[in-house]
């Protein structure tokens, strides 16, 4: 028996509007899943966040304990002691470069690494919610937080019932 050609067209479209649906499933998965990992590996960054400033004169602190002279390093990196001076007093105001602070730190035998993690010692993950609440209420950033579940995880707003 021939179908007539748009119930073949619908069909094709029911399947295709299925597909879409899993593969935004697949994304939300693969979202959430990257969101965790992430959390895990920038918890010690969290940590340090917790501090008013927790990079204050870590260069000039580093360069003491490591007994490195200023010479040294500055030889190294092809500058004058007083360069280097500066630099370091960059670090403490937060105006150094990401470069300048990767070379003094090889000078000494060490490297950068930083990490970037949200405000108030929130996880990726929590912030990621707070933002999809957002858009879903259609709120501003201050509104959001006084809505019930906002802010919480699934977990915790499921424990409540």
């Amino acid at each position: 028996m021939d179908r007539e050609p748009w119930t073949v067209n619908c069909a094709l479209w029911a399947e295709s509007g299925a597909g879409v649906e899993r593969e935004w499933e697949m994304r939300a998965m693969e979202r959430k899943v990257l969101l965790r990992k992430l959390d895990k590996e920038m918890r010690h960054y969290r940590l340090a966040a917790r501090e008013e400033n927790p990079t204050n004169e870590l260069l000039r602190t580093l360069r003491k304990v490591l007994r490195v002279p200023m010479k040294e390093i500055a030889g190294k990196m092809g500058i004058v002691e007083s360069t280097l001076f500066q630099l370091e007093g960059r670090e403490g105001t937060g105006s150094i470069t990401l470069g300048s602070l990767g070379r003094i730190a090889e000078a000494m035998g060490c490297k950068v690494v930083y990490g970037v993690v949200p405000l108030n010692g929130k996880t990726l993950e929590e912030l990621a919610e707070e933002r999809m609440w957002r858009d879903v209420l259609g709120s501003g950033a201050s509104g959001v937080s006084g809505v019930s579940g906002v802010g919480k995880t699934a977990s915790q707003r499921v424990s409540k019932w």
